[in-house]
């Protein structure tokens, strides 16, 4: 489901110099678009991020997980303001690195920025869910937007042991990072680690705008869970979310506001083909049971519960604990500890 906006406070150099200088240097990401750069956006809808300059900490980290050394070729998708090309560049040289961006302005933007202090990398506009080809084989491949789903022109793209580094999303939430190798089979194997947590690749993004979008006339069912919704969504960490993404991964959840007593909520639960739904009701006064309704083909909210489950039973396993493989025919498969275990799985991704 996708993002439904939130605080945006334009800070202009010009204006504010010591509030840009706090922003730019802050170990924080920074929005640098909104809407897509729809100034014109509806007026009733919050302005909701749609590109940033990721959080310093967090582009250190993955750039060791890149683990370049010199004359190496890079791939990155996703070039934003062109800071992290511009490292890239600074590391590597302009010759060893093209940078992809979909939005045309800020591919743009990005270009004048970097050869304002010198470095030309090449900046392309395209849809980096298609890599590019005319510079392939790529050493690295490096997305500083999230992805559902490894493009399997990346992995065709990179040379073998050459490795591939995004952030990871599913519809249940935003977190987590896959450093994947190429192996001579032409399939990518990896594992996930904690933390990263990026706008989603535009190409990716959910199509379900709002739960008015899957709900139907058709009456629910009614059931009652002892389940609280809040351990599987909105948990004070995030390794819940995690595993419930990887074992449900098309379902998104969406926490309604609350009422004016502060204290209940609903949690809506859906598929990203529109097809089912479920509403999970918080009572502060009611903390042993929780009422659910579910509507569709698929009892959503029974297979939140399943992976709940399966993830406590498998001792609550950390993102370091799961790993990915991306098969030439690009079908994904999610395991537990070892590639060959048991406890594995193929992604369902939305046709």
């Amino acid at each position: 489901m996708r993002g439904e906006g939130g605080t945006h406070e334009p800070c202009d150099r010009r204006d504010e110099p010591q509030r840009w200088d706090a922003a730019a240097w802050a170990d924080r990401p920074v929005v640098v678009q909104v809407c897509d750069g729809d100034d014109g956006d509806a007026d009733d809808v919050p302005p909701w991020p749609s590109s940033s300059a990721s959080q310093p900490s967090v582009v250190a980290s993955m750039l060791l997980d890149l683990d370049v050394a010199d004359g190496m070729r890079v791939l990155e998708i996703g070039t934003g303001s062109g800071w992290n090309a511009g490292l890239l560049a600074h590391r590597l040289g302009d010759a060893n690195v093209v940078t992809v961006e979909v939005d045309q302005a800020l591919a743009a933007t990005a270009r004048t920025r970097l050869a304002a202090i010198g470095l030309a990398p090449l900046v392309v506009t395209v849809d980096g869910a298609e890599g590019f080809a005319q510079r392939a084989p790529h050493d690295r491949v490096l997305a500083t937007c999230s992805v559902v789903r490894i493009p399997l022109p990346w992995v065709r793209q990179v040379r073998v042991g050459g490795r591939i580094v995004a952030p990871w999303a599913t519809g249940w939430t935003h977190y987590g990072t896959v450093r994947l190798r190429v192996r001579p089979d032409g399939s990518a194997s990896g594992r996930f680690r904690a933390g990263g947590s990026f706008m989603p690749m535009r190409s990716q993004r959910s199509q379900v705008d709002s739960v008015a979008d899957v709900l139907g006339d058709d009456k629910p069912d009614s059931s009652r869970t002892t389940l609280s919704p809040w351990e599987v969504a909105g948990r004070a960490d995030s390794e819940a979310d995690f595993a419930i993404g990887l074992r449900t991964s098309d379902l998104w959840h969406h926490w309604e506001d609350q009422p004016e007593d502060g204290v209940s909520t609903r949690l809506w639960v859906g598929d990203e083909a529109g097809s089912s739904w479920a509403a999970v009701d918080y009572d502060g006064r009611q903390l042993d049971t929780f009422a659910v309704r579910q509507n569709g083909p698929r009892r959503v909210w029974d297979e939140v519960e399943d992976a709940w489950d399966w993830w406590t039973s498998a001792g609550s396993p950390l993102p370091e604990r799961f790993g990915l493989a991306v098969g030439t025919d690009g079908s994904h498969r999610v395991w537990l500890d070892e590639e060959g275990s048991e406890d594995a799985w193929y992604v369902r991704h939305p046709a």
